[in-house]
């Protein structure tokens, strides 16, 4: 297999494209994809101020990579969640530590346990809710409440396209109309919400493991210890079968639902958003979920 662009031997090979790449024209192709997406969707300039949510895994340091190498103002935030099990923060902690001091990124440690006196195993313990939500709702919070209170614009997640186009099938399957309507690789800025942004949601989970690889990026890839079960991965599994028989279906599927997003939703009342008498920030139920999950934990 020869790379498409000077013949020498590929390492990998792109299917919805059609061709077959070298380590560096493998690398320059997703260089250029989260640019040009970057772009299409407005997601954000140089003059912005981005922090980029890092867990250790493959998809959250490829964006860090990524934006880097692109040029772009970007510090990582990784946010210790307390998770004790299999040492699983722990590790993940090491992990991103390591890539930032190779490469010479700026990072910075939110703990959870010190900021808000409880951790992810405190909720699991305590709740009877799925824990994946409640994860949710406190990595959502502080990503934002950090950003906003350190002056950054814009806030980049690494959801690729796999997690986008699952996420669309589940919603679709289930009618979630709210969900729907505010679906994409752009979420924009309200108050004091800041603007959320996912440069690599028309990179598939293979082009991103390939990069890491041609890059020597070594990331944590361990699942969380809670993460079992997670519906989402029923979705990719059949979303994968659909794409292996017909490539280019993902993408196709993300940007012709992102073409009539707006015109299927535009009669669709927008949310009112009101003050969370706690802690001041945007919620649709006061008091925000946070705060009510931090009040039970703490109390």
């Amino acid at each position: 297999m020869r790379c498409r662009i000077c013949k020498r031997e590929a390492v990998h090979r792109v299917r919805s494209f059609g061709i077959a790449l070298c380590e560096q024209h493998l690398e320059e192709f997703c260089l250029k994809r989260v640019k040009e997406a970057i772009r299409r969707y407005k997601m954000f300039n140089k003059k912005d101020k981005v922090l980029v949510a890092v867990s250790g895994g493959k998809d959250s340091l490829v964006t860090w990579d990524i934006l880097v190498k692109l040029g772009f103002n970007v510090t990582a935030l990784f946010i210790d969640l307390g998770i004790q099990e299999k040492d699983h923060f722990e590790k993940a902690r090491r992990v991103v530590n390591s890539f930032a001091e190779k490469n010479g990124y700026n990072f910075v440690i939110f703990d959870l346990k010190k900021e808000f006196g409880f951790t992810i195993d405190d909720v699991k313990k305590e709740e009877t809710r799925t824990i994946c939500a409640a994860c949710g709702i406190v990595k959502r919070y502080i990503m934002n409440k950090f950003a906003y209170e350190n002056g950054f614009t814009v806030l980049a997640t690494g959801h690729n396209l796999n997690d986008e186009v699952a996420v669309l099938l589940s919603n679709l399957l289930n009618w979630k109309i709210g969900y729907l309507a505010r679906q994409g690789p752009v979420l924009p800025a309200e108050g004091k919400l800041v603007k959320k942004v996912k440069p690599l949601c028309e990179l598939t989970e293979r082009e991103t493991g390939a990069y890491a690889i041609v890059c020597g990026i070594e990331y944590y890839s361990e699942d969380c210890p809670y993460s079992k079960g997670a519906t989402t991965l029923v979705y990719k599994r059949a979303l994968n079968m659909i794409e292996y028989n017909s490539p280019g279906t993902k993408i196709r599927f993300y940007r012709e639902f992102l073409k009539i997003k707006d015109s299927l939703f535009k009669d669709k009342e927008s949310v009112e958003l009101k003050d969370c008498p706690s802690c001041g920030y945007p919620t649709t139920y006061p008091p925000c979920a946070f705060c009510r999950l931090r009040e039970r934990m703490v109390s």
